[in-house]
């Protein structure tokens, strides 16, 4: 995965973080735990604002959708 593959991201956040509000994730935590996801290959440095805010809610859709 890399930053754009924002649905598989947040597919696999929804797996490592189950119960957890993707809206009160802090965009440092989310850096932090997009980097630690086992199938994560991309520059961890090419990260932005953008990109966290899109997998956050695409992340978000998910976490909608289970509850």
């Amino acid at each position: 995965m890399n930053w754009t593959d924002r649905e598989d991201i947040a597919e696999a956040l929804m797996e490592a973080h189950p119960g957890v509000d993707p809206l009160t994730v802090r965009f440092t935590d989310l850096r932090d735990w997009v980097i630690a996801l086992g199938e994560f290959e991309d520059d961890p440095h090419a990260s932005n604002e953008a990109k966290l805010e899109a997998i956050q809610m695409a992340w978000y859709e998910c976490w909608q959708d289970e509850q």
